[in-house]
């Protein structure tokens, strides 16, 4: 690798990159406006009619710097057609927050919205969302009653491996130093056992989105974890999430059927 900064460049490599936030801003606040979502402060929980079967939660992306779960609504309707509760999670950015601190942060959502909702719960995100499921499940985040109910992570394009972040430009603002990139990269870590990891990335991703999640599967399957690596044919950076919003969609059935409460 000779430019780390092209590695991890998604937008550049993808038609129509910019009318992607657009439009989901605009989608996603017209799902609210149908599905209003409780408020827990930074995050957001959506309830379907009747009780839950269990609680989804994904944790969105933008390297650690940029966006909301405002931006990201629309993506709670797979859970909510199949009778699920959706977390989206917020958490503070860089350069004011450090990704350890964000780690706890969810977590720490996740434990509320767990009180409220009782069932199974499956862990999703997406890119540094991805980053911040996986590390979800390693034995020092969670408390031991909530990771108990956890059965399936699902992390999608997932950033399992930070060091190489620290050779890129925007390492100026998330000021990831070499402890800090071992400590929370996921791959580098031990997964709680029992609890089934799918690894899933488009296959019309940069590469090096690709590497990292095979990483991730094959680290953690090494330690003996349930792991799968999928590669979603033709899917992009920011379209391999769209099948987040089909309760019937390859992606929804393997984060919500893992679960042997259904």
């Amino acid at each position: 690798m000779t430019d780390w900064d092209a590695a991890y460049a998604n937008g550049a490599h993808i038609p129509g990159a910019d009318g992607y936030v657009p439009r989901w801003t605009e989608d996603a606040a017209a799902f609210r406006a149908a599905h209003p979502p409780q408020d827990l402060g930074r995050g957001h929980l959506f309830l379907p009619d009747g009780d839950p079967r269990g609680l989804m939660v994904f944790i969105h992306g933008g390297y650690w710097m940029r966006f909301d779960p405002s931006v990201w609504s629309h993506l709670a309707a797979g859970a909510l057609a199949a009778g699920w509760s959706c977390l989206m999670p917020g958490y503070p950015l860089a350069p004011e927050a450090r990704i350890a601190g964000m780690t706890r942060i969810v977590a720490d959502q996740v434990a509320q919205a767990a009180s409220q909702v009782a069932g199974p719960i499956a862990l999703s995100g997406h890119s540094a969302g991805g980053h911040l499921a996986a590390r979800l499940i390693c034995p020092d985040v969670l408390p031991d009653e909530v990771a108990g109910r956890v059965t399936a992570c699902l992390p999608i394009s997932a950033l399992s491996d930070l060091r190489p972040l620290m050779r890129t430009k925007m390492n100026g603002t998330l000021r990831l130093d070499a402890d800090e990139a071992r400590a929370e990269s996921p791959a580098l870590l031990e997964p709680r056992m029992g609890i089934p990891v799918t690894a899933w990335v488009g296959g019309a991703e940069r590469p090096e989105f690709i590497r990292q999640s095979r990483l991730l599967a094959d680290a953690w399957a090494g330690l003996g974890a349930a792991t799968d690596c999928v590669i979603d044919p033709g899917r992009h950076h920011f379209d391999v999430i769209e099948a987040l919003a089909d309760p019937a969609s390859p992606l929804m059935r393997r984060l919500l059927d893992q679960s042997g409460w259904r």
